[in-house]
């Protein structure tokens, strides 16, 4: 179960993702799968895979970036945009011994945002991750701009694959974002975007005692103004009846849930 308030996930464990396995000895006889241990499963179509490519470039600076006809992420040069600290990170997962699948749960109320699974394989074996994303969860946020530029499906992708490479952990308490959210908000930062001020979202004053059906909840974003010390706040809210999460009452959506 997932704690009330969360936004990003942890590294759930799974024994066995069907298809997955099978995927990962295909990637280990073939030569393009090789170069890149970052994939998009089968079954994502090619909307949500260029909404996808789109916020990668965008966080990275890597206009090149993209799924190549076998569904592999290729990474590419860049620009002296973007974020140095997301390039590292992708570099990293693709240049790594894990193979890393993605997968469409769009519209599933067993994800909130994204999640991602590990699963077990044979002895000796790396094991196989598989990065879950409720992309139609996305279309459903509202709030300022430049918190929503801060809280997409790349950066839920980003909060993923930091919890494979680095190992990094969620918070458990309120006003912290823990380990991994340090790690993206650095990504944010050089980005020039707001950081995400807590790792929990929060039901809106009062909507979480009303009978209304719609239950926001929304999460804060602060950014420095100027060379003063003061920050500004932003928001990003949504309709938890909708997105879910509800039952953990507020689950990780990356702090998604399971982001």
């Amino acid at each position: 179960m997932l704690p009330q308030g969360t936004l990003l996930s942890s590294v759930a464990k799974a024994i066995c993702l069907p298809g997955i396995l099978l995927l990962a000895a295909q990637s280990q006889l073939s030569p393009v799968h090789a170069r890149s241990n970052i994939s998009v499963r089968e079954g994502t179509s090619l909307e949500r895979r260029t909404q996808l490519e789109s916020s990668l470039r965008q966080i990275t600076g890597m206009a090149e970036l993209g799924f190549d006809a076998s569904g592999v992420l290729r990474l590419a040069a860049h620009s002296d945009s973007g974020s140095k600290s997301a390039r590292a990170l992708l570099w990293k997962a693709a240049e790594g011994l894990n193979p890393i699948f993605i997968e469409d749960r769009s519209r599933r109320s067993d994800v909130v945002f994204a999640r991602v699974l590990m699963t077990k394989t044979i002895a000796n074996q790396a094991p196989v991750y598989l990065v879950q994303i409720d992309f139609s969860d996305f279309e459903s946020l509202m709030g300022d701009e430049l918190a929503l530029k801060a809280f997409d499906v790349g950066w839920a992708m980003l909060h993923e694959l930091d919890h494979v490479v680095e190992a990094s952990e969620d918070p458990l308490s309120h006003n912290e974002v823990g380990d991994c959210e340090e790690h993206i908000n650095q990504m944010r930062k050089e980005c020039n975007l707001p950081l995400r001020a807590e790792y929990f979202h929060r039901f809106l004053p009062s909507s979480g005692e009303t009978d209304f059906a719609a239950k926001f909840v929304r999460l804060p974003f602060v950014q420095r103004v100027g060379l003063t010390n003061k920050e500004k706040r932003y928001w990003v809210m949504w309709d938890a009846g909708i997105v879910g999460g509800l039952q953990e009452h507020c689950s990780k959506t990356w702090s998604l849930t399971a982001l």
